[in-house]
């Protein structure tokens, strides 16, 4: 006997991916646990560093990789996701890496634009970047926009330095990622591990508004389904209002999100309450426990945030189910491929020899 979150429904009414076993009393591994891949699906993964929130997402990519009818995207701040390409147990996982992704311009309105420079849009050098970014699709065609108004000099100059700025960080390009280049079966991982929080925001603004209006204009076939590490850091930038169109709007042309973070009370509330199936980890700050509670369904009996409720050790996971109004003690299965985002230590280290070990 197995369950299918997300599914109220028989396991063989459409593709699933295994997400682990429950988690009995004793703490032996119980009935298998599946996650529905049929349909689209808005899930919140919680949990403080080193508790499984991310080894989480690499489970659920790797099924999203090996099935039918959807297109897996991750977005990757931390370099942790490369090793989905490697070689994997058992069947293959078909992955493609994004060392140096860049998108467009026109990806981002011109609120955001303004928002992304710090620049008010009101007046001066911002006005002069809303209307270059309302009528212009590259930067090179907003650089000359903005020469030739006649503005003060001081405006054109300031709008012109701005956006040679965000031209330097090299993630803007006419041929940027779009659809078509992430619409395919293999799950494309994102990395944006090198960029600062400025640049890392526009593409995932950019992946995030291709995604859903290829489908908003029926130009994928398959299902996507956006993938986000620690999304807080999005939440909180130009990358913020095309995840909550998804959150709120994206079930209806089918495009998912799959949100992880160590900080739940930094995610704003739709964000939360938006999510139909929420997994969370150990968690201990104060704040984080009582986002949780604030998010708690009514039809979950007792506390979320009680400490003994929650799981208290890596790889288990407590699971709400909103599909089903059910809840689930789990524990995730183990990855097929190499999990990249455990973290160094010295006694690892090839710098620290035999002779220098801490004992």
């Amino acid at each position: 006997m197995s369950f299918v979150l997300g599914r109220d429904g028989d396991r063989e009414a459409g593709p699933v991916g295994r997400l682990g076993s429950y988690r009995a009393l004793d703490g032996s591994d119980g009935a298998p646990l599946h996650l529905d891949l049929d349909g689209p699906h808005a899930m919140l993964l919680v949990g403080k560093r080193g508790y499984g929130k991310s080894y989480t997402m690499g489970v659920i990519a790797e099924n999203l990789a090996r099935s039918r009818g959807v297109a897996p995207v991750l977005v990757d701040p931390m370099g942790a996701f490369d090793t989905l390409a490697e070689s994997a147990d058992g069947e293959a996982v078909p992955a493609s890496v994004v060392g140096e992704p860049t998108v467009t311009a026109a990806s981002l309105d011109p609120r955001s634009w303004c928002e992304l420079l710090g620049l008010s849009p009101e007046r001066g050098a911002g006005s002069l970047l809303w209307r270059a970014a309302q009528n212009e699709s590259t930067i090179e065609d907003m650089l000359a926009h903005v020469a030739s108004t006649d503005a003060s000099r001081v405006a054109v100059r300031a709008a012109t330095n701005h956006l040679r700025l965000a031209d330097s960080w090299g993630v803007f390009d006419p041929d940027g990622l779009d659809a078509t280049a992430l619409g395919g079966p293999e799950i494309s991982v994102v990395d944006i591990s090198g960029l600062a929080a400025a640049p890392m925001n526009a593409v995932c603004r950019g992946v995030a508004e291709a995604l859903y209006r290829a489908r908003v204009r029926e130009s994928i076939d398959r299902l996507p389904w956006l993938l986000l590490d620690e999304a807080h850091a999005f939440f909180d930038g130009v990358a913020e209002p095309a995840l909550e169109t998804i959150l709120t709007r994206g079930r209806a042309p089918g495009v998912s999100l799959v949100a992880a973070t160590q900080r739940p009370s930094a995610v704003p509330e739709v964000g939360i309450s938006q999510s139909d199936i929420l997994c969370a980890h150990r968690l201990t700050a104060r704040d984080d426990l009582a986002a949780l509670e604030h998010a708690q369904p009514t039809y979950v009996n007792g506390s979320l945030a009680d400490a003994e409720r929650l799981p208290d050790a890596p790889g288990e996971v407590l699971v709400i189910d909103d599909a089903t109004e059910t809840i689930h003690a789990a524990r995730i299965r183990p990855r097929d491929t190499p999990h990249g985002g455990t973290s160094p230590t010295v006694s690892g280290s090839v710098a620290c020899n035999e002779n220098e070990r801490v004992e």
